[in-house]
């Protein structure tokens, strides 16, 4: 008999989960408690942009025209007891208001709120990203709860989706984690990623322990590269090196690779950020917080680079932002998302405004989260119209759009055409043929 699933928590995770889970053949009946959310979904909808999948969520919900019907979602845990083999919880983790830790507490309320409607054998998934050592806790918490007691077995599973590419990175996973304290629970996840697994990718079989540390050593490695060709990109400002070429070089060492080597404003989003501060949180706790003190450096570089393209922009407009239009291109905190969570784009647009520069900001897919993190900047309707009558162009994400500008026509309608590349990312020579000003970060002399 075919296995049964649930997704617990329906945000960027979980939605993605719950729609892939259905593509792979499985009846899933996805969970959240807020009702707005769930009827969106059951129209077929999804409250955040990533491409590919709201066309992935309507070729199984149940009740549209032509889906498979395979996938469902209700806001009754009782609902979900009775259906699920093997539940998935992809709650969210954000850090605690004013400290580095992790707020455990969605995910317990989720466990909590599931255990006493497990009466038989199941398998409960974690999915959210957690401090090390959470897994064995939830793991006896689940177990005494559950009507099923030992039965109610649990697995870690952590999440490794790339925003942007989240439906392929959950169809096609570079690697599956399987965090497991027996053989039943390591059967049934590979029962439920058979298609995967037959296709290539890696099955990894561990404890929990490890199972947690994967995901935040993986996010602490990728932050460190990222902060490291920023290091390099302020060495470069001091020697008018050149950090692009720099990249190129080292890039090519297969030890080193080209990935996540591009210099610019630094990370942001929901995940990078709060991870980093987390994993040192809990290392303290663990008494093993020398191991990571080079972390808190690799937070700080990161940080400097958003204020770092704050100062090079009053440079460029002679000094001050008061009476100066900048335009800013992107708020999202990558392209190919609408996703603003600590933004660089937003938090450099923010800080020239409050120092008194006329911000007007422009982004593909942000706009509307935009709004509503930062109501007082100005917004424009397209990149032409957030250029009009700017003193200087900051670009800030690195969208395919804003690559593909026309720097000719721009320059009609700036007041002066000046623009400062945050992300490395255009083509200097063609906008200098065009007549403009062009700076990048850690190429002084580029």
């Amino acid at each position: 008999m075919a296995l049964k699933i649930t997704v617990i928590g329906t945000g960027y995770l979980g939605a993605t989960h719950a729609a892939a889970m259905a593509e792979l053949g499985f009846e899933v009946l996805g969970l959240d408690v807020v009702p707005e959310k769930i009827e969106m979904l059951q129209r077929g909808e999804v409250p955040m942009y990533e491409p590919g999948l709201e066309e992935l969520l309507r070729r199984h919900v149940a009740g549209i025209e032509g889906s498979s019907g395979r996938l469902r979602f209700t806001t009754s845990y009782e609902e979900v007891g009775a259906f699920g083999d093997v539940h998935f919880v992809c709650v969210n983790t954000p850090q605690k208001h004013g400290e580095y830790a992790c707020d455990m507490s969605y995910v317990e309320s989720a466990f909590d709120a599931l255990a006493p409607h497990l009466t038989r054998p199941t398998l409960v998934v974690g999915k959210s990203t957690v401090p090390v050592g959470s897994a064995a806790r939830l793991a006896k918490r689940l177990a005494q709860a559950a009507p099923a007691g030992a039965a109610a077995e649990l697995a870690w599973n952590p999440e490794f989706l790339r925003e942007g590419f989240a439906v392929d990175d959950t169809l096609h996973p570079d690697r599956i984690v399987a965090g497991v304290a027996g053989e039943r629970a390591e059967e049934l996840l590979r029962e439920v990623y058979a298609t995967p697994i037959a296709e290539g990718s890696p099955f990894i079989v561990m404890d929990y322990p490890t199972a947690e540390l994967v995901k935040t050593s993986a996010n602490s490695f990728l932050a460190t590269k990222i902060s490291f060709i920023n290091a390099m990109a302020e060495v470069c400002e001091a020697a008018d090196g050149d950090v692009v070429k720099l990249a190129e070089a080292i890039g090519h060492d297969e030890r080193i690779g080209n990935k996540f080597l591009r210099a610019g404003i630094g990370f942001g989003g929901g995940c990078l950020p709060k991870d980093l501060r987390a994993f040192m949180a809990r290392a303290g706790e663990l008494g093993a917080d020398q191991a990571l003190t080079f972390l808190r450096e690799i937070d700080s570089i990161n940080m400097r680079r958003r204020g770092h393209m704050v100062e090079l922009t009053r440079d460029a407009v002679g000094g001050g932002f008061l009476g100066k239009r900048v335009a800013v291109l992107g708020a999202t905190f990558k392209p190919d998302s609408d996703d603003v969570r600590d933004s660089p784009a937003l938090n450099v647009a923010g800080q020239i405004h409050l120092q008194g520069g006329q911000v007007t900001v422009y982004d593909p897919k942000g706009m509307e989260n935009a709004r509503r993190v930062f109501p007082t900047l100005s917004y424009a309707d397209t990149a032409r119209d957030a250029v009009r009558g700017a003193d200087v162009v900051l670009h800030l994400t690195e969208w395919r759009e804003f690559r593909e500008l026309d720097p000719a026509a721009l320059a009609e309608v700036v007041a002066e055409p000046r623009i400062l590349d945050g992300r490395n990312a255009l083509d200097a020579q063609l906008w200098r043929k065009a007549g403009w000003t062009y700076r990048a970060l850690g190429r002084p002399k580029a």
